[in-house]
């Protein structure tokens, strides 16, 4: 019995860096009461969608319009339906369009959160992104290549920030990278790293000062699937602490101590 076209879905799910722990209890829910998965490639641990009795589908060769035809169909035939991208889908996951075109077919959409491979990169790197006096902001970009950048977005003016940096999709781009950020305004010893494939049985990271970053990220062979952290929040000077746990700071769940 097909369901009321007023009420096809699609569930568009973050499937988390790549480790299966890490996927979370709803994420994991749907995908076993889906009726049909289009999973992202290889982005996407076979583990995580081994086991599921719906129908996967590999959208890595496939177009945005061949994609938008497989979820809305079996939406409207009263399937459920789930298109799973890798980490969290709001960041560089393509959704907006997704999203975009299936309204254009009467094709609802909810979007479920995961965990975002750069948050699994930070635990990995044990390190607290937002130290206090060091950097309270973290900037999520990538460098300009294929996908152009605005140009108020360039790495060389968000680098004069000298906060903390993370950049998707850039590791082919290393040395572009490492050149327009040292122009920017950041320390060439500033502290730096790339994970590679976070989360994954090869995950591999690697730690270096900025002027030194893009060597040490070609000798390792890393290329793509991997995430470049800079900031003096990677390795920020002893003692600085948040004011929310200082004995002599009075809020409204403790008062100070005389």
């Amino acid at each position: 019995m097909k369901r009321d076209l007023r009420e096809a879905k699609v569930y568009l799910v973050g499937a988390g860096p790549g480790d299966p722990e890490l996927l979370t209890i709803k994420a994991r829910r749907l995908l076993e009461e889906a009726d049909l998965i289009v999973f992202a490639g290889s982005l996407i641990p076979e583990e995580i969608l081994s086991g599921l009795k719906g129908k996967t589908v590999n959208s890595a060769s496939l177009s945005l319009p061949e994609i938008v035809s497989f979820l809305s169909k079996a939406a409207r035939e009263g399937k459920k339906v789930v298109r799973l991208h890798s980490g969290d889908p709001s960041l560089f996951g393509a959704i907006a369009e997704e999203i975009e075109e299936l309204k254009k077919e009467g094709v609802a959409c909810e979007v479920v959160p995961g965990v975002s491979s750069f948050l699994a990169a930070a635990a990995a790197l044990g390190c607290e992104l937002t130290v206090p006096e060091v950097s309270q902001t973290v900037i999520i970009t990538r460098a300009s290549g294929r996908t152009p950048v605005p140009e108020k977005e360039s790495l060389k003016k968000l680098a004069a920030h000298r906060a903390t940096m993370v950049l998707f999709l850039s590791a082919s781009l290393i040395d572009k990278v490492t050149e327009e950020i040292l122009a920017g305004g950041y320390p060439p010893e500033t502290p730096a790293a790339c994970v590679y494939r976070v989360g994954w049985p090869e995950e591999k990271i690697i730690r270096a000062p900025l002027k030194e970053l893009a060597q040490a990220v070609k000798e390792a062979g890393i290329k793509k699937q991997a995430l470049i952290f800079v900031g003096q929040a990677l390795a920020p000077p002893a003692g600085k602490r948040s004011k929310l746990y200082d004995p002599s700071f009075t809020h409204g769940f403790r008062q100070t101590k005389g």
